[in-house]
């Protein structure tokens, strides 16, 4: 393997930890390091390995006459630059007519392959396609391809251009498609590119990728450009597998710029070095920043001027937040271009706004900027130009999307927090999402070192921060589902068999590759239950079932006189709380369960990023003042809760933050305890003092007293040992429990993946008069194999009602809004009337469509699919296909310029795919109102081409 030497960068360095960020910068504290070179550069390798089909026999190989690579002597294409190992071993894969895996970190140089497959196929006079999964990095590719072979087409969707031409650059969704079509381009093409095929595990959109990768020609190649992933080898065998043909894997964990990641403590005043350019993770260094945290519980006082610093709007303060320090310091030491990524759109704005004082530009760069800038905007209407916009790029506050699309690496790159909320909860980000955004800092060619910031506002575990800083890739797991635009464009097609596309996809090549593994743990599992002998094994059963029915009653009570509804008015500071608590062992059988005593300190409603809630609906926590032990369970939270209230109350100090305080504060509980020793402490009664007035309630605690009554009696009851017994009869009914789980999972994998659901699906086709019994796609079924961008059956249900044909252009383009329109906004303007109209009836299609899935046993929640269609840009639409100015329609929503351009957007792709629907059916008229609909939104600002790209 070739090895290089690189040099080192110049960055803050050791130099920077603990530096002052407090203006004015004084420029001595926060002298970066000169340049500096390695010894000895680490060598630059990479890990070539290769996926054989079943049978196949390498020396009897003839993909090399196939890819035309035979009399070729000369490299399809010369590089200005000595090729990286991986590129290099890549692009023999190529010569030798093999498909090839390139998995690379971002920046890393994946395009050279890709362009070396493009100039290979040109010079052999073959057709090449190359996909991208979003619309912004084909057209950039697009561009680039365009400039260095010029024998190039782009297909978006949006823009078609030169469509006959030998290198298509195109969007996955659109080859899927021209797949699924059948287009003669299919029967030319000799290789295909897909770019960022790791997005494959993206749960909405990755099953294009299965879909166009099992359906691609039979004779074609592949290269597939990934970021790291760990089981790129797996990908490979599947593609090996399914196309009966070689695929090479290339992957290097190498990064052309090494960066170096540092944590900045919320309220503190500097940078800490966490993890080298080397890869070093830095222990000291980090705890050193956790205890640089200004505490959130200081004081009352510190913690709002905590929020206002974090949060000061551009006029204010502004100098003093957090943000506007760490963007001043980057300028100032040239640091930028930087990218900031923020986990919401809301905070992204508001933290850009922070920036509004500050000048990041020189004079020349001014004036380069007034020629750009005009020379774009003299393309917008008088209008548009008014509207807000931006400057050459130096400072970009961004959400994580932007990490998994354009190619716009920066210098540094700033996450504004490391949690983010998934749609469940707030978490961590993973060690793959960091890795993907990290990527983005270091130039190659430009800077010697990339840097990555972490603004830690919380306490953080290292062993939390290690697994995000130096973890692994997330793997490339399938995430294939089926849908019903898919199963009816494998019915129409030449060859389709949605049961062949299930039986070759991924996730049953994953699901058939794990059952070995799962052979291997039922015989563990059983041989470790086997070896666990139980004396009384009947007796100790129903003894054992008698526990589990006490246990699981309890809970109920607990629920029920612990809800909010019933516990709030006596969450008081000062109260005494018993508390149930793990311990170390397996488990505990006994009635009295592990149980200590604290003091409530405080209680908090939990933050809800839904709609707001009831305070009976709403989740709380509670601030409890105790001593005992505790297990932790994965989260790293300390698992316990509140068994019972108190009728007693104690004062408490204001200030707990001492810890002599707060041992005074738990003696004085102790003197309390020590008092109700005999009797025991007196608890609040649910029914008199709490007013729980619930038949559930009086109902199980019947049934506990009956139960504690038989406990009473029963004769195990008193056996040596029966803690120990009920212990090991508990873990061997765990086992078999896990016995049973595996076994259910194998059965499911050697059959058939979704097999019961395609039948569901094929039900509910049949139902609604989409195929025939024989499976022969009917009208409505031709009118749906169009629909990709919105829920087809709605749609094309909405469509045959005559709802379009009846509606204006204007109440059309309304109506189908609420297609594309998926973000919850408080306060949305009701629509007018006859707007609300259309949209009661897409309520009622919807529904009615939902429940006759529930009906053919499809998992569907009514409700929430009748709520996912929303009205809440129905009057902007409106307004846009009336003629409105767009800073017009911005004034009657309060959503993002961005994302109601992105709706839009959706918005005309939809259209288009009913056009293209109106016209295989031959509706002429809905088909021509269609296109004056495209002609009436397709227009200004919304359309423009973007600036940075």
């Amino acid at each position: 393997m070739e090895t290089l030497k690189r040099k080192a960068v110049d960055s803050p360095g050791d130099a920077y930890q603990a530096s002052s960020l407090k203006p004015p910068l004084a420029a001595a504290a926060v002298e970066p390091r000169a340049p500096t070179t390695l010894a000895a550069a680490e060598p630059v390798a990479c890990v070539h390995d290769v996926s054989y089909p079943e049978g196949y026999d390498p020396s009897a190989s003839t993909s090399r006459a196939i890819a035309g690579g035979a009399d070729a002597s000369e490299p399809a294409k010369k590089f200005p630059f000595q090729l990286d190992p991986f590129q290099a071993e890549a692009i023999r894969c190529l010569d030798n007519g093999e498909s090839v895996m390139v998995s690379a970190h971002t920046s890393a140089g994946k395009t050279v392959v890709a362009l070396y497959a493009i100039a290979m196929s040109l010079r052999n006079q073959q057709r090449v396609i190359y996909t991208s999964p979003i619309k912004a990095l084909s057209n950039q590719k697009y561009r680039e391809f365009k400039e260095e072979f010029s024998d190039v087409g782009l297909m978006t969707g949006d823009v078609t251009i030169e469509p006959n031409a030998s290198c298509l650059v195109m969007t996955t969704e659109i080859w899927r498609s021209m797949q699924y079509k059948g287009s003669e381009v299919m029967r030319e093409v000799a290789w295909v590119i897909f770019d960022e095929v790791h997005y494959m595990r993206d749960r909405e959109r990755g099953v294009v990728w299965e879909e166009s990768i099992v359906m691609a020609p039979k004779n074609s190649r592949f290269v597939f450009l990934s970021a790291t992933v760990p089981n790129a080898k797996e990908f490979a065998d599947w593609v090996a597998k399914v196309h009966k043909q070689p695929c090479h894997i290339v992957y290097t964990d190498y990064r052309p710029t090494p960066l170096q990641h540092y944590v900045f403590p919320s309220g503190g005043d500097g940078l800490y070095l966490v993890v080298d350019e080397k890869g070093k993770f830095r222990e000291d260094s980090f705890q050193k920043a956790l205890n640089a945290l200004v505490p959130a519980s200081d004081s009352a006082k510190k913690k709002e001027n905590g929020k206002r610093q974090k949060f000061t709007m551009a006029g204010t303060s502004s100098e003093e937040s957090d943000i506007f320090k760490m963007v001043k310091m980057i300028i100032q030491r040239q640091y930028d271009p930087v990218i900031l990524f923020s986990f919401s759109k809301r905070e992204c704005e508001f933290l850009a706004m922070q920036m509004a004082k500050m000048d990041l530009n020189e004079d020349d760069e001014k004036a380069n900027i007034e020629t750009i800038f005009w020379s774009a905007m003299d393309m917008l209407s008088d209008d548009d130009k008014k509207l807000p916009q931006e400057g050459l790029i130096k400072c970009l506050f961004a959400t994580e999307t932007f990490s998994i699309g354009l190619n716009m690496p920066a210098k540094t790159v700033v996450f504004t927090n490391v949690r983010k909320f998934d749609g469940d909860r707030f978490r961590w980000l993973s060690s793959g999402e960091y890795i993907q955004m990290s990527g983005r800092a270091g130039r190659r060619g430009i800077d010697l070192r990339g840097i990555c910031i972490l603004m830690v506002d919380e306490k953080m575990e290292p062993s939390t921060a290690k697994m995000m800083l130096k973890g692994s890739a997330d793997s490339l797991n399938s995430a294939f589902h089926l849908s019903y635009n898919m199963l009816l464009n494998q019915m129409r097609s030449e060859d389709g068999d949605p049961e062949k596309l299930l039986r070759h996809s991924f996730y049953q090549f994953q699901a058939d590759r794990s059952l070995p593994d799962l052979e291997k743990q039922i015989k563990e599992l059983e041989s470790e239950r086997n070896s666990m002998v139980i004396e009384e094994a009947e007796s100790l059963k129903d003894y054992y079932d008698l526990l589990q029915q006490h246990r699981s009653l309890k809970k109920d009570v607990h629920d029920i006189v612990l809800s909010p509804k019933h516990v709030l008015p006596f969450l008081q500071p000062g109260r005494l709380v018993r508390i149930e608590y793990s311990t170390d062992e397996p488990a505990n059988f006994s009635i009295d369960e592990n149980v200590t005593w604290g003091i409530i300190i405080n209680f908090e409603k939990v933050k809800s990023h839904g709609e707001d809630k009831r305070p009976e609906d709403s989740d709380y926590t509670v601030d409890v003042l105790t001593r005992c032990s505790v297990t932790k369970d994965n989260s790293g939270k300390k698992t316990m809760k509140i068994d019972g209230l108190s009728s007693i109350r104690m004062y408490i100090p204001k200030d707990l933050i001492p810890v002599e305080v707060r041992e005074n504060t738990l003696r004085k509980v102790e003197e309390v305890l020590l008092r109700f020793a005999k009797d025991g402490v007196p608890l609040l009664d649910p029914e008199e003092d709490m007013k729980v007035q619930s038949k559930s309630f009086r109902k199980a605690t019947r049934r506990i007293e009956a139960l504690e009554s038989l406990f009473e009696k029963h004769d195990i009851r008193n056996s040596p040992h029966i803690q120990q017994k009920l212990k090991v009869f508990h873990a061997k009914q765990e086992l078999s429990a896990k016995i049973k789980s595996i076994k259910k999972t194998m059965r499911s994998s050697t059959a058939l993946a979704f097999k019961d659901e395609l039948k569901a699906r094929k039900r509910v086709l049949r139902r609604l008069g989409y195929v025939t019994s024989d499976d022969v796609v009917e009208v409505k079924g031709k009118v749906a194999c169009e629909i990709s961008s919105a829920d087809e059956l709605t749609l094309t249900e909405l469509m045959f009602s005559g709802a379009l044909k009846d509606a204006t252009v204007e109440q059309v383009v309304a109506l189908l809004s609420c297609f594309v329109w998926q973000e919850k906004l408080q306060d949305a303007p009701k629509p007018r009337e006859e707007l609300d109209l259309l949209f009661y009836q897409l309520q009622e299609t919807a529904r009615r469509v939902a429940n006759l899935q529930l009906e053919c046993k499809i998992q569907i929640d009514v409700e929430s699919f009748v709520n996912s269609f929303r009205p809440d840009i129905m009057e902007a639409v409106y307004s846009w296909a009336r003629g409105s100015k767009f800073y017009q329609i911005m004034e009657m929503t309060q959503v993002f310029e961005g994302s109601l351009i992105r709706a839009i957007r959706r918005l005309e792709e939809v259209l288009q795919q009913l056009i293209l629907a109106s016209k295989s059916i031959g509706e002429t008229e809905l088909e021509a109102k269609l296109e004056e609909a495209v002609n009436k939104i397709k227009r200004d600002i919304v359309f423009a081409a973007s600036l940075y790209l």
